[in-house]
Formats: C-alpha cells, sequence, structure tokens
C-alpha cells in the first residue's frame, strides 16, 4: 500500500495499521501536526481517493460538514488500499523550529474587564520564528498551561498574548489574579495551520472574537507592515462597549494603509455609531464578492463554526479558510 501526496514527487509506503501521518513522518515529508490524537485539527487533509478507516476523533478538530467535503485528519485515518490526498493549503507548507523556550514577564495589561495582556521575554531556548496567526503552549506553573495565540508580529522579539478570565478557569484566573512581573513563564510553539498564507495576492478577510484578536492583530499588522496594498477587511465581535479594546490601534493602521477597513461589531448592546448583530452577520451583508478570497477567522468555537458556514456558502474552499480548533481556555 501506498499513500501519493499531491505534489510530492515520490509515493509513500504505508505499513498495516500505520496513519496517514505516521506514514508520511516516517518518510520524511514534512506535514503539519500538533496532537497526534484527534483533537487539534492541524493535520486536516482532503482525501482524493482510497480505502480508508477512520478512527475516533474530537468533532471540535473535524466538524461533520468538513467531513462531507472529503476533509480527513491524517493522525486518525488508517490507509487500507492506495490513497491519494491532497494538503489543504494552496500554497507550500510553512515548517518552522520547534522551540521550548524560559520567558519572563516583562509588562501585564489591562485590555479589558477580563482579558489581560501578557508581555513576554524570551531568556533561554530562542529565537522563535514563526508565521503570523500562530499559537504557542504556555505553562504558568505545574498543572497550569494552555495554548494563546502570538499577538506579536514574527519580526518582533517580544512575545505578547491575549489571556481571557473565564468562568471557573484554573489557569486564566491564576493569569488574572497571581502572575506578576519577573515571574518566569515555560513557552512551547509555534502551533497551528491558521498562519498567513504569504503567496497570496489577493484580497483578505479577518474576523475576530473577543481575544481572537491576538492572531488576527498579528496578521494584520505583519501584512500592512509589508506594503500590502490589496484590500484588507477585518471584523471584530464583541458582547458590548466594555468587551472592546486595541480600537486605537485598529484606527491607527485604518489612517496609515488605505487599503485597510474595519469593523466593530456588538452583539449585546446597541451603542451609538456601532453596528449591532453576529459578527458573522456583518460580514455576510457586507461580502459583495469572494474572488480570489483569503479569510482568517479566531475566537469563540461557535462564532468560528458560523464564519466557516457562511463563507462555506459563499463559495469559499476549505483552503480559503483558515482558523484554528481552540477549546475553552480554562
Amino acid at each position: 500500500m501506498q499513500i501519493t501526496l499531491e505534489g510530492h514527487d515520490q509515493p509513500v509506503p504505508v505499513r498495516a495499521g500505520d496513519t496517514m501521518l505516521e506514514a508520511l513522518l516516517r518518510a520524511g515529508v514534512a506535514f503539519p501536526f500538533s496532537c497526534q490524537a484527534g483533537n487539534c485539527g492541524t493535520c486536516k487533509c482532503e482525501l482524493v481517493s482510497g480505502d480508508i478507516l477512520e478512527l475516533e476523533h474530537s468533532e471540535h478538530a473535524l466538524a461533520p460538514e468538513q467531513r462531507a467535503k472529503g476533509i480527513i485528519l491524517a493522525c486518525r485515518t488508517q490507509v487500507w488500499d492506495d490513497a491519494v490526498i491532497r494538503r489543504i493549503d494552496a500554497e507550500d507548507l510553512v515548517m518552522h523550529p520547534s522551540r521550548v523556550m524560559r520567558c519572563r514577564v516583562l509588562e501585564l495589561e489591562t485590555l479589558t474587564h477580563d482579558i489581560r495582556g501578557v508581555h513576554l521575554a524570551i531568556e533561554a531556548g530562542g529565537a522563535l520564528t514563526f508565521s503570523a496567526g500562530q499559537y504557542a503552549q504556555l505553562e504558568f506553573a505545574p498543572g497550569l498551561s494552555r495554548h494563546y495565540s502570538m499577538a506579536n508580529t514574527p519580526d518582533e522579539a517580544e512575545l505578547v498574548f491575549h489571556v481571557r478570565h473565564m468562568p471557573g478557569g484554573r489557569t486564566s484566573r491564576y493569569v488574572a489574579e497571581q502572575l506578576k512581573i519577573g515571574d518566569q513563564v515555560k513557552v512551547s510553539a509555534p502551533f497551528g495551520i491558521a498562519y498567513l498564507r504569504e503567496q497570496h495576492a489577493g484580497p483578505v478577510l479577518l474576523i475576530a472574537g473577543g481575544s481572537g484578536l491576538a492572531p488576527i492583530q498579528s496578521i494584520a499588522s505583519t501584512l500592512l507592515g509589508r506594503g500590502y496594498k490589496q484590500p484588507v477587511a477585518l471584523y471584530f465581535g464583541v458582547r458590548g462597549e466594555r468587551d472592546l479594546y486595541h480600537e486605537t490601534m485598529l484606527k491607527d493602521l485604518a489612517a496609515r494603509h488605505p487599503s485597510f477597513k474595519y469593523h466593530i461589531v456588538l452583539s449585546e448592546q446597541k451603542s451609538g455609531g456601532r453596528r449591532y448583530g453576529l459578527v458573522h452577520e456583518a460580514v455576510d451583508a457586507d461580502l459583495t464578492s469572494t474572488e480570489n478570497l483569503m479569510a482568517y477567522l479566531a475566537g469563540p468555537p461557535v462564532m468560528v463554526e458560523a464564519a466557516t458556514a457562511l463563507l462555506g456558502t459563499r463559495g469559499l474552499a476549505p483552503r480559503q479558510i483558515h482558523a484554528d480548533a481552540f477549546y475553552n481556555q480554562l
């Protein structure tokens, strides 16, 4: 048996009982992966043909509607006969060296009533290279570890994360109430496949909900900082005015870059001059063309799922929609 990966020169041999990911990695093929347990969705790919057996996985990693379109998880798919697969990404896979770093807290910033900005300096284990939109695992103390996206751009040495205090969350409560300037934090990175596609040359749509602004901010700042001339539209959905942050940053980007527009959408509060409703509904109302569009989404799973479904109905292929599957960050 063998796997043919479109765009790769040689077929990959498969041993009995292998998952696709095991066979690909053994053959030295660069392929995205993270949890290897069907929970994160990093190893999604498109099944072109072949007889397979899919093992148990989380619907957070692979939703039924995605599976219906031929998307599978390489880490949870066994091959029963010759198979052909295709990377979801339209461009070459980007792989950065994995780092485990000792960092120190430089600054703690109050962004909203329940979101704290955590600024870190890398003291050992770096330097870190990553693509805008990726995330890291932060360990603040034994047993207190979660995934958070980088809000800084890859060109900046200081790491910045937006940590929302979740009700009942041990890790986020620790960050909100106990983390101090000077504390050490273990950071493992980079992870995720919802990163900026550097080779894309068309319009870009960015959709953020709450602290999901972090990776979206990184993508927008990176794109615009490199002189991107195609239209870039950012939709930022929050519940009310007290949940809104970094509006000054967005105004500054819009003032300096004519190609950039942003929209604030409040879902639970009507406020003068603000759009009201769900953020994906605002996108639906404004979106006139999806030609050569690339979309990046980050925020609560329900928001990401609704926006993904909307964009699918508007004709975007899976390779044009990028979002990492996050669970509640407790």
